[in-house]
């Protein structure tokens, strides 16, 4: 199978529980992340938050009518699913509409390898919902890749979240989801950013590397988990979830992502594998909240003492490569 012909498969077939539907990552909209600007209404219909006791602690994706997808590392403080709950529809977290949802989380599969064989290796876990969503033009899932897709130089990339705008700043009332247009970087070239001798986070082949030098565009502290996008034959693909990075501060370093290729066939064969609960083993549907308190954000994680070792030629370096994106 041509890799062409592996994207416009996914988009056109996008299997769910046995039935086939054709919206996965065609938003109705097309055209705060550090750096970033406000995001349209109905741009990016498959942004999800996801609640640690009623409180945005991370970014989330909706990859099917049962299942979201996230960053394994938001789940540190607890594994039980009725900890958490996840919120679609929403484009300002503190006014809810009616096309807003509040879903109960069913189970909860965390890789077993997350952290195993390198820091925040395997940074990937996967929801099953009670209930199956609706789709809606305000709610989609993204498209999900082939295990074997790779990217064009000049694919359209874009980073969306509720988490903080610098290290310092929250993002302001009503938290209106923020976007970023980033270039894919080669993990090579991106490694050369995060050199330190004391350095313990490293670049693998389940990262993906991201950013915009630029411009500034970075994922910080509450964006965690959330979708890194790109726009291949019209259709949206999730091929990254946000995982760690450095400071999101000037000057901006490139953003470090799960790789979703590499878990393309983890993700295929825990969604076979596990039937869809019944409905009536659901609690009762909650009205879904006006969040208004992000002093516990969750994080975005970051190297300490990492002292960035880039030189002149270096730094060059890299804007070529992005401006080559």
């Amino acid at each position: 199978m041509s890799l062409h012909y592996g994207f416009m498969e996914a988009a056109r077939l996008c299997l769910t529980t046995g039935t086939v539907y054709t919206v996965c990552g065609r938003p109705v909209v097309t055209g705060k992340i550090f750096g970033g600007k406000n995001a349209p209404d109905q741009r990016w219909p498959w942004q999800a938050s996801l609640l640690y006791h009623g409180k945005h602690i991370c970014g989330a994706v909706l990859i099917d009518a049962f299942w979201v997808i996230s960053a394994a590392h938001c789940f540190q403080k607890s594994h039980e699913p009725s900890d958490y709950k996840i919120l679609l529809g929403y484009h300002r977290l503190q006014h809810p509409t009616e096309h807003s949802l509040q879903m109960t989380v069913y189970r909860l599969i965390v890789h077993d390898d997350f952290n195993k064989f390198h820091i925040m290796g395997s940074d990937i876990a996967l929801l099953q919902l009670h209930r199956s969503v609706n789709f809606t033009s305000h709610v989609l899932p993204a498209c999900l890749p082939e295990p074997n897709a790779t990217l064009p130089l000049s694919t359209s990339c874009w980073i969306t979240g509720w988490g903080m705008i610098t290290e310092e700043e929250f993002l302001p009332p009503p938290s209106q989801l923020q976007e970023g247009e980033v270039g894919i970087m080669d993990n090579e070239i991106c490694k050369i950013y995060f050199q330190s001798p004391t350095s313990k986070y490293s670049l693998h082949e389940d990262m993906l590397c991201a950013g915009n030098l630029i411009t500034g565009k970075s994922i910080c502290k509450g964006d965690s988990g959330g979708p890194l996008v790109c726009k291949l034959n019209n259709t949206w693909f999730l091929m990254g979830l946000s995982s760690w990075s450095l400071a999101c501060r000037q000057p901006i370093s490139p953003s470090v992502f799960t790789r979703l290729t590499h878990f393309s066939s983890w993700i295929s064969k825990k969604q076979e594998a596990l039937p869809n609960p019944d409905p009536s083993s659901a609690p009762p549907q909650s009205k879904p909240p006006a969040l208004d308190d992000f002093n516990s954000l969750g994080t975005v994680h970051k190297p300490r003492n990492c002292t960035t070792l880039v030189f002149s030629q270096t730094f060059l370096l890299l804007l070529i490569s992005f401006r080559a994106l």
